[in-house]
């Protein structure tokens, strides 16, 4: 029997296409649409979470997997949204907790954002996104996901909270302390010698 690596769309489409068509309150075309919103916030969020870009790529496919075998209903797009990454967030948590991997992979500085430079300097923006990416690495998996959550994707409090299973009312608090956690580490690197003066 194939692991659930090997799975694709179209294998869970065949697998168990009457089932999902009852578990799922999307048609196909929904389900298309939801997927193309989503597939590339979801493999940045898991790629930061795990430091793993061959990981995030087989989360990805087994949280949609089990997103699509969930029998939930789904009062918003919001709460969709959030649903799908609260399955992933257990996901990463859940392979934290076997120790399956340990590897740290870098990123590829493709799927990074641009960070803008004053004078254009791409070389200091490159610097400032390694120091950015290493800083975000020693931070707890949690203080991650609420800082790439809020800041990056642009989650609401309330999504936050329930991507994380944590209460609302204690997200402002924890994005506080790992707000002020990273800008430390920040901190703590080394200044370097800039190659020219403005």
């Amino acid at each position: 029997m194939r692991s659930m690596r090997d799975l694709t769309f179209s294998d869970v489409e065949q697998l168990e296409a009457a089932e999902l068509e009852v578990s799922f309150e999307m048609d196909e075309d929904a389900f298309r649409a939801f997927y193309d919103r989503t597939a590339r916030p979801l493999w940045s969020y898991l790629s930061r979470m795990t430091c793993d870009a061959q990981l995030a790529d087989d989360l990805l496919q087994e949280s949609f997997y089990r997103f699509l075998r969930a029998r939930g209903h789904w009062e918003s797009e919001a709460h969709r949204r959030a649903y799908l990454f609260r399955i992933a967030t257990n996901l990463v948590l859940d392979g934290r907790r076997r120790a399956r991997r340990g590897l740290i992979v870098p990123l590829p500085d493709a799927d990074e954002q641009n960070i803008p430079a004053a004078g254009g300097d791409l070389a200091e923006a490159s610097v400032r996104r390694t120091d950015l990416r290493n800083a975000m690495e020693r931070l707890r998996p949690r203080e991650r996901a609420l800082l790439w959550l809020a800041y990056a994707q642009g989650h609401a409090h309330a999504e936050i909270a329930e991507t994380l299973g944590v209460k609302t009312g204690s997200v402002k608090l924890l994005l506080f302390r790992a707000r002020r956690k990273l800008a430390g580490l920040l901190r703590a690197v080394p200044a370097r010698a800039t190659g020219g003066q403005s």
